[in-house]
């Protein structure tokens, strides 16, 4: 009897507990999503010759809906005229060379600081130097000489007409003396 009372509380105890699990309610949902942004990368532009004076320049840019990347070579022209004067050093044409760096108008202030003007049209020196005083619009733009360049050519052009006006009226004094 001991071991029937036994077995039925066992079994009662058992039956209880799976009630209680069968009673807890467990919700369980899988929810998926694919949450990840949107991209757009920018294109990588290498080079793979450092001989090439190209510089690469990429961008992008996103937003929730469209996105655009693009990528352009840019021309190094200082870069250009630098293997140029080189290759033309090289060759031993060092006027030539010396020409294309004063393009540049940095080139061209530094050149006159030291006294030495750039080389115009097979002229150095003195006579490259009353070159530019005659023609001072073909300075490279930006340089710091240009603007006093132009305005002693201004000068001398309103003191030509001066002189002229003068001259004229020295000659009229003289035809009314010689007469």
């Amino acid at each position: 009897m001991k071991l029937l009372l036994t077995v039925l509380f066992l079994f009662g105890v058992t039956a209880t507990i799976t009630d209680l699990k069968a009673e807890t309610n467990t919700v369980s949902s899988t929810v998926v999503t694919n949450s990840t942004p949107p991209t757009a990368n920018a294109p990588s532009i290498i080079n793979s010759n450092s001989d090439i004076c190209k510089v690469g320049v990429g961008a992008s840019v996103q937003n929730n809906v469209v996105g655009l990347a693009t990528g352009v070579v840019i021309d190094d022209e200082l870069c250009q005229k630098l293997k140029l004067s080189r290759s033309l050093y090289a060759y031993g044409m060092k006027v030539a060379a010396v020409s294309i760096l004063c393009q540049d108008y940095r080139t061209w202030d530094s050149m006159t600081d030291a006294g030495t003007p750039c080389p115009v049209k097979g002229l150095i020196g003195a006579e490259a130097a009353a070159y530019w005083e005659a023609n001072p619009s073909e300075i490279p733009d930006g340089s710091r000489y240009k603007p006093q360049y132009l305005q002693n050519k201004v000068e001398e052009e309103s003191k030509g007409d001066v002189d002229g006006i003068k001259n004229f009226g020295l000659m009229a004094l003289t035809l009314l003396l010689i007469l």
